[in-house]
């Protein structure tokens, strides 16, 4: 005789709870970076922030310019 299934509740709960287990299990492996790593990455994306920020200010500044010296030449 087939055995039968146990009701949608308790399938419900044991695959709740492999779901954590494993979500524990990969918490586990997780590597966490040093202090002096996060500082180390974090001087860098400051240092590129600063970098792009001044050429987009370059930029805008140079856009502008040019197009005021068109509107002067069109008034």
């Amino acid at each position: 005789m087939a055995e039968k299934k146990p009701n949608a509740l308790v399938r419900f709960a044991k695959k709740t709870s492999k779901f954590f287990r494993d979500c524990k299990g990969e918490v586990k492996k997780i590597v966490w970076p040093t202090p002096k790593t996060v500082f180390k990455n974090m001087g860098v994306v400051m240092v590129t922030m600063i970098v792009l920020g001044l050429f987009v200010f370059g930029l805008d500044t140079l856009f502008m310019k040019l197009l005021s010296l068109v509107m002067a030449v069109a008034a």
